[in-house]
């Protein structure tokens, strides 16, 4: 299959996204459709041997009353939005203000009598133009729109010569259309973001000359040249030069990187200070950034059951609301209390009620180095009662530091620790270097052994200023009383013997990661009390620690044995968080309901958790719990609003309460309420505070 992408302007909420859907799925040639809102484009596998005419999709496209557009918009095009913004809602205060006076004040059966209705109607034709061509084209398709029943009003309000009221009811229509697209690009506003981070050029080292590129069109192996103040454009491995990077563009984090020779880079990563020449692994769509970036785009096809319940609610509303308004003019009679209740429905606002909130909360995360691939994972976070967590890599750092040496035959602590650096000065074991890292820490001077011989499966053994050192596992504890102690705390031991008599027992243990132990406690005091330990680790290393921390603890298992164990809960109607760093623990990541791969930007975290924590950051564990119940009050409060609205104003319609021109005035308030609390989210901080 080969794959194409189209950019469609137009799309408010997901019915629309479904319509532009059904008319590129009819393009004979197209074979599968996927429509991303939040991205604003369509991605269309087509048949290779017949691919469809980029005319005969744009033409699709414009059918179902939408349009293509070029792909990416100008900071210029973002300010001229806003400009836009700031104008139509002057207008649109002066408007309702004139409205409202014009209402109370009697002056629209003033202009009914004084204007003819041959010019009323054009002008209410000219107004309302491109929103009818839309319901017309969409009824000559079966289908009817948000603003189909609007229309319909409209049209009746000028059947007995109102046509004042038919001018207003237009001009809120279009109001309300820019409104509802302005909501959703509020929403999207931080993808679009993110996206802009990716440099668009790139200098490359070509036959001997350094040349600018388009940065997608750099192929892997070329030498990319990156000064200060730019973007880096691939993902490479360091040639020459040493850099200050903020990369806070992939992980949130503020603080400065140092890169230089031999270091991978990768790309959106901001060169602060220093110059870079890296040879490119991967470019384009295939670098880190660019895959977080698709992740963030689709995450919307991961829908939430509040999504696909308040979608199937608009689709079964309109039929309602034209029930509601048959029934108006059967008991009463009463074109104009008719013509509100058709004006006054608004079945935008349900299906824009949880997108909306959701992307706000996906780009929030996104800007802050998390990535959440859709709203059903948000909705699993924010009821979620039972947290594994795997234990490498994850509660600890991996790699072991040297806790504990115990001397055993009245050398002081430092003589012995230097000579068990010394012996260890070349081993690459990372008991090794915990030693040497602990001699350096004490300031000891770190001599190089006169010889030393590896032990395979044992240790190792060197001569150090005319000593023989000997450092090798303790497997018996019996033989010490104080290795008993250590052993029963989960430490490794490490017996050392200098010219072949005991001499010092080290005891080394794995290192907490930082802000670990007040980040548990936050998740219990959020209700989260079930945080269980799963490990493949001896009992003896990972139950110390498990107490430590207060958790419950699995030990010795196997992948087989966490996924038994994932779905054991599932089975038990637990919704399930499992917290990994997505490698070794690739599938109970993907079998939980919610699998978070922490400080991970792997090829198999990416393609394996649902959520993706690019760095090693504790605190944004509470803190993505606490945007997940956050976004889940969000969309009660906007579906509440909305039906609120929608129960009041269709009752005072129904009941001629409500004049047509308030209910069109009306009409955008659950849109403008939706955008109000929904933008809220973007502010959200994965943070300690």
């Amino acid at each position: 299959m080969k794959t194409v992408e189209l950019s469609v302007e137009g799309m408010d909420c997901a019915s629309c996204a479904r319509h532009v859907a059904q008319a590129l799925e009819s393009v004979p040639g197209v074979c599968r459709v996927e429509v991303l809102l939040a991205a604003q484009k369509a991605v269309l596998e087509v048949d290779p041997t017949h691919p469809p005419a980029p005319e005969a999709l744009r033409r699709a496209v414009e059918a179902a009353g939408y349009r293509v557009s070029q792909p990416e918009a100008s900071p210029a095009a973002t300010s001229h939005s806003r400009r836009i913004a700031a104008l139509l809602a002057l207008v649109f205060g002066t408007v309702l203000t004139v409205v409202v006076l014009g209402e109370w004040l009697g002056l629209f059966e003033e202009l009914t009598a004084r204007v003819p209705l041959p010019v009323g109607i054009a002008l209410v034709v000219l107004m309302g133009y491109p929103v009818f061509r839309q319901v017309v084209q969409a009824l000559l398709q079966g289908r009817i729109l948000a603003y189909t029943l609007m229309s319909v009003g409209a049209l009746a309000a000028l059947l007995i010569g109102e046509w004042p009221t038919a001018a207003v009811v237009v001009f809120f229509m279009r109001v309300g259309d820019y409104v509802e697209r302005f909501t959703t690009e509020q929403a999207r506003r931080a993808l679009k973001g993110l996206s802009q981070l990716m440099p668009r050029r790139a200098r490359v080292e070509r036959q001997g000359e350094l040349v600018e590129v388009a940065a997608e069109a750099v192929q892997p192996g070329e030498v990319v040249l990156v000064r200060p103040g730019e973007r880096v454009p691939v993902d490479g491995e360091v040639l020459e030069g040493t850099a200050t990077l903020d990369t806070s563009a992939l992980t949130g984090e503020s603080m400065p990187v140092e890169a230089g020779p031999g270091d991978a880079v990768l790309a959106a990563s901001l060169v602060r200070q220093g110059y870079l020449r890296l040879k490119a692994t991967h470019t384009g769509a295939a670098t880190t950034f660019g895959r977080i970036l698709h992740l963030v785009e689709t995450a919307e096809a991961n829908r939430s059951n509040t999504e696909r319940l308040a979608d199937r609610f608009s689709t079964y509303y309109l039929p309602v609301v034209a029930a509601v308004a048959l029934g108006t003019y059967l008991l009463r009679g009463d074109v104009m209390a008719t013509v509100a209740v058709l004006v006054v429905a608004c079945s935008c606002a349900f299906a824009l009620a949880t997108p909306v909130a959701v992307l706000a909360a996906i780009g929030a995360a996104a800007r802050q180095g998390v990535v959440i691939k859709g709203g059903r994972y948000l909705e699993a976070l924010a009821r979620a009662d039972v947290v594994l967590i795997d234990k490498t890599g994850t509660l600890t750092l991996g790699r072991p530091r040297l806790t504990d040496l115990v001397p055993l035959n009245g050398q002081s602590a430092d003589e012995l620790l230097a000579l068990a650096a010394a012996a260890e000065y070349a081993s690459e074991h990372p008991l090794a270097e915990a030693i040497r890292e602990a001699a350096r820490t004490r300031g000891l001077p770190l001599h190089r052994p006169e010889e030393a011989r590896p032990l395979p499966g044992i240790g190792i053994e060197a001569r150090v200023d005319g000593h023989r050192v000997r450092l090798q596992r303790l497997s018996d504890t019996e033989a010490f009383p104080e290795a008993a102690v250590l052993a029963a705390e989960g430490k490794t031991l490490i017996l050392m013997e200098v010219d072949g008599r005991p001499a010092a027992l080290l005891g080394a243990a794995d290192t907490e990661r930082p802000g670990l132990r007040e980040a548990l406690d936050v998740l219990r005091q959020m209700g989260l009390h079930h945080l269980e330990l799963l490990t493949g680790d001896h009992p003896r290393a990972a139950e110390p620690l498990a107490r430590r921390l207060g958790l419950r603890c699995r030990a010795g298992l196997l992948p087989d044995d966490k996924i038994r164990i994932v779905r054991e809960y599932q089975r038990q109607g637990h919704t399930v968080v499992m917290i990994g760093d997505g490698i070794n623990d690739a599938p109970a990541l993907m079998q939980a309901d919610v699998g978070i791969a922490m400080g991970s930007g792997t090829d198999v975290a990416l393609d394996t958790a649902a959520v993706v924590l690019l760095r090693n950051d504790w605190h944004q564990l509470p803190a993505l719990f606490r945007l997940a119940r956050r976004t889940r009050r969000t969309i009660a409060v906007n579906l509440g609003f909305t039906a609120l609205y929608n129960l009041v104003g269709l009752t005072l319609a129904a009941l001629g309460y409500l004049p047509p021109v308030l209910a069109a005035a009306a009409q955008s308030l659950p849109d403008l309420g939706i955008l109000g609390n929904s933008a809220r989210l973007l502010r959200a901080r994965l943070s300690a505070s």
